[in-house]
């Protein structure tokens, strides 16, 4: 059984049938379930597809958010091998939000750089949620310039709903850290390709997002400040994250339409988190292809991401 949202209602409803019949068919009673097993089936099938084919952008809000998407330590077991990762800004400490290393990727080497939620109650707390701390940003500083440094190709995987607003993080010079590691994918000599794969969240996400090439997940959103902040400022009531989420064009396909990103990466009916191994694969093969395209472009990696993001503010 899955998480459900709570439009997933009528799904949910079904499903929880199905199982009911199968468990007592599977208890060895003599009524043969299996025709109503099938019917119920066939309409749940239908009721998620209606479902999903009219997601409202806060649905696709619900859908980021959900708790059983495959993370970005998911994506980085199943993408690459022999990773390495790295600890530490070299200045004030470790921060577990933003996963940092080398690898290989179908045995070519890349640096890797991913914000993880965590997946239960201990790993959440011990990744912080994804909410990335400064020292997290100079790590992957860090990173960026080692890649660049030896001319391997940059992966970033975002996932956080923004940096971690707290005293200490404040103290310790957020901004500055989220302006030098935007400012380090801007400077990189090599290629680079971020994948929105949940939520990318404001400056926390835009920190390690700044790429050549920039793809989102179908049901991913990635915005300049969450549904819940922007309807604070702008109304002054949370309660309408709603419209705060319409306005503000935050899924991938309206920033597909508005040229923000290069990419969206179908998810199977349902969303990621009920078929993880599909949607990583489909990831990891439009990361193959994008690689390829720049091992066989001769350009200037640098130049291209500065006309990339001049382009967007020329076209809005």
């Amino acid at each position: 059984m899955y998480n459900y949202l709570d439009f997933e209602k009528p799904v949910a409803d079904l499903e929880g049938k199905i199982l009911e019949l199968k468990k007592l068919s599977e208890g060895g009673e003599s009524v043969d379930v299996g025709e109503e097993i099938a019917r119920l089936e066939k309409r749940s099938a239908e009721a998620l597809r209606d479902i999903y084919k009219a997601l409202t952008p806060w649905q696709k809000v619900q859908v980021a958010r959900h708790p059983d998407r495959p993370h970005c330590l998911d994506y980085v077991k199943d993408l690459f091998t022999d990773f390495t990762p790295l600890a530490g800004d070299r200045n004030f400490g470790e921060d577990n939000a933003i996963v940092c290393g080398f690898a290989r990727f179908r045995g070519e080497p890349i640096a890797v750089i991913g914000q993880e939620k965590g997946s239960d109650t201990k790993s959440r707390l011990k990744h912080n949620f994804g909410s990335v701390r400064p020292e997290g940003y100079r790590k992957a500083v860090r990173v960026m310039e080692l890649a660049d440094r030896f001319q391997v190709p940059l992966v970033t995987l975002v996932d956080t709903a923004g940096a971690y607003p707290g005293i200490g993080a404040e103290e310790r010079g957020q901004a500055e850290a989220i302006a030098r590691s935007t400012s380090a994918c801007l400077a990189l000599r090599t290629p680079s390709i971020s994948v929105v794969i949940g939520e990318g969240g404001s400056g926390g996400a835009i920190a390690i997002a700044t790429a050549n090439k920039v793809f989102m997940l179908e049901h991913a959103i990635y915005s300049v400040i969450s549904p819940e902040g922007a309807a604070s400022i702008l109304w002054r009531d949370t309660t309408r994250s709603r419209d705060a989420a319409t306005n503000m064009k935050i899924t991938a396909q309206d920033l597909l339409a508005l040229k923000v990103i290069d990419a969206i990466i179908p998810e199977p009916l349902g969303g990621a988190h009920r078929m993880p191994s599909a949607v990583i694969t489909a990831t990891g093969d439009l990361i193959a292809r994008t690689l390829a395209d720049f091992g066989q472009s001769n350009g200037d990696f640098r130049e291209q991401r500065r006309e990339k993001y001049l382009a967007i503010g020329r076209s809005l």
